[in-house]
């Protein structure tokens, strides 16, 4: 893992460093899976505090540490924002159409279970 060179710089992994288990891994818990959701919706970064997870702060904290840490979100911070972006270019070619199955079928189970 990169380190952060400052207490403003977050530490991502390079992409050669990405493991699919790290990935599913995150990808498994639910609060997760709907902030890659969200992101991938989005197309864009947006504010964690866009997110408004029924959860502690501590714990949105602690999914955003997995997420960031797993290689699958970006974060940076603007100003006083801390910015989080998917890393969709750097999954797609690690795993080619993983996330984008992962999503699809994250959407049908919604359907299935009447959920959206």
């Amino acid at each position: 893992m990169t380190a952060a060179t400052s207490t403003r710089e977050l530490a991502h992994p390079p992409r050669t460093d990405i493991r699919l288990e790290g990935v599913l891994h995150a990808l498994s818990d639910p609060m997760r899976l709907r902030i890659v959701r969200e992101l991938a919706a989005a197309d864009c970064e947006l504010a964690c505090s866009h997110f408004g997870l029924p959860v502690a702060k501590s714990t949105t904290t602690h999914h955003f540490r997995v997420l960031r840490e797993s290689g699958l979100i970006r974060q940076i911070y603007r100003g006083t924002a801390k910015m989080s972006g998917l890393r969709k270019d750097d999954l797609d070619a690690l795993f080619p159409g993983l996330l984008d199955s992962v999503l699809g079928a994250a959407d049908a189970q919604d359907r299935r279970l009447g959920d959206r």
